[in-house]
């Protein structure tokens, strides 16, 4: 295998390296993996549950390293922060609420009242998670930690664009023991990934619809679940009788947060044409605000492009709006400062769905804004996606706003807020379309994907006497 070499996304610099397994040493990663969870699922949840608590301290002791590494794979300050304390957040949540998720209890037959049916649920041995490098940390765990509190093993390769976080993160399991015989991270690249579906009982994986395409059909010719969360195209819809300001406050958070670096980025937005003008205004002003995070990754709100392969995706999509009449009341170019590629907090107007900046996923700090003449013309033309990731809806009547995300094709609506999903873990959601597949990552649903649900179907009828001899006794 040859090394790998890593782009800092704020310098350009290609300044670390790393060599993937190769595939007989993978192999042997997954066979120690999978020996070791019978005995893991065998400790039963409060075990499991206070095993993943000790790893949530051990996670405390090393937070400035984790952050550290973080920012080094991303280039930005704020973000890594809030994504280091999400995950430990969610250690804490899901430990609060996996044992009752996980009780699955006894009951009757309708049809015989003397069969009692007593329900198990059966851990997947091996979880294999393949992360994307927008939130390296924070993605990487999404679905480990349900599976581990389920009873699984897992395996985690995060993106070959953002791996220096896991060797800080690996001494943090090496600190918990029972921990690390069941969970393991591996730098690797795209073979990597492609090796893991063949070793592996169920995979999850985060990134771009043609990827995720084709770990669908490996996974498919092994007859294994698939999980998948792909891209978005996230649509806010903004009504007349819309609180403009707040408005245009929380689509720039919810478009802006990461320099746009997020699946749940809104992405493109639709203004009653009567309130347009205040609002472009309104959002104009408040993203002109916004500071690149340069010289250092807290002197700013937008941190880099963390992708080269993207800052070519985005330049790409502002030409052809530019060449399609779009005009940008703001921003609008990539810029490189100290080796960094950034994007101009940008506002685009005179926008159509001709052009690939409103139809395909551009992952940067850019908001183009369209007029319509009704709420009805917004819900279609925010329906006109291959995407149906999540959306926002803005509106005075609440009732009005309801019955809008209703007709939206998207698993999570906001209502008055944008990317709220990305904050708030509740609420069981899918993807529509092309932006995934397979059971909720929130509520009961994320853990019980994770184990087959077995009946045992218990006769406690004191004698025997089947349907087919009654026959015969008459």
């Amino acid at each position: 295998m040859a090394l790998v070499s890593v782009r800092n996304p704020r310098t350009g610099q290609y300044d670390y390296q790393f060599l993937p397994p190769r595939r007989d040493e993978l192999a042997d990663v997954c066979r120690r993996l999978r020996d070791a969870q019978p005995a893991w699922e065998a400790l039963g949840i409060d075990a499991r549950v206070a095993i993943l608590d000790d790893w949530r301290r051990a996670l405390a002791a090393h937070r400035s390293d984790i952050i550290t590494a973080l920012i080094a794979d991303t280039g930005r300050y704020y973000e890594s922060v809030l994504e280091f304390e999400s995950v430990v957040s969610s250690i804490e949540r899901w430990r609060r609420l996996a044992p009752d998720l996980l009780r699955y209890g006894e009951s009757r037959s309708s049809a015989l009242p003397f069969i009692r049916l007593e329900g198990r649920l059966v851990p997947y041995p091996l979880v294999g998670v393949i992360s994307p490098w927008n939130f390296p940390l924070l993605l990487s765990l999404i679905d480990a930690l349900p599976a581990l509190l389920t009873g699984c093993a897992a395996l985690i390769k995060p993106s070959e664009i953002a791996p220096r976080f896991i060797e800080p993160l690996q001494r943090t399991i090496a600190d918990v023991p029972a921990l690390s015989d069941v969970l393991q991270y591996v730098a690797g690249d795209g073979a990597t990934g492609a090796a893991m579906i063949d070793l592996v009982d169920l995979v999850c994986f985060t990134g771009s619809v043609p990827t995720g395409r084709r770990v669908a059909e490996a996974a498919a010719q092994r007859f294994i679940p698939a999980f998948l969360e792909l891209g978005g195209k996230d649509p806010a819809i903004v009504l007349a009788d819309a609180d403009i300001e707040r408005a245009a406050a929380a689509i720039l958070w919810g478009g802006m947060v990461n320099a746009g670096q997020s699946c749940l980025s809104i992405e493109r937005v639709y203004v009653e044409a009567s309130v347009f003008a205040s609002f472009v205004e309104a959002l104009t002003d408040q993203a002109r605000r916004l500071r690149l995070a340069f010289p250092e990754p807290q002197s700013g709100e937008i941190g880099p492009i963390i992708s080269a392969r993207q800052a070519d995706v985005i330049a790409d999509h502002l030409a052809d709006a530019f060449a399609h009449g779009a005009v940008a009341p703001c921003g609008g170019a990539l810029v490189e400062y100290g080796g960094g590629i950034y994007c101009l907090p940008t506002v685009l107007t005179n926008v159509n769905h001709t052009m690939k900046v409103m139809r395909e996923e551009t992952f940067a700090p850019i908001l183009p804004v369209m007029p319509v003449a009704d709420a009805d013309e917004a819900v279609a033309l925010a329906n006109d996606s291959h995407f149906g990731l999540s959306a926002a809806v803005f509106s005075g009547n609440l009732a009005m706003a309801r019955a809008i995300a209703a007709r939206l094709h998207a698993g999570a609506i906001s209502i008055n807020d944008a990317a709220l999903t990305a904050l708030i873990h509740d609420g069981e959601k899918q993807s529509f379309k092309f932006s995934g597949l397979g059971g909720s990552r929130m509520g009961p649903a994320a853990l019980h994907r994770f184990a087959r649900k077995q009946a045992l179907l218990v006769n406690t009828n004191s004698g025997y006497d089947p349907w087919w001899f009654q026959r015969e006794a008459q």
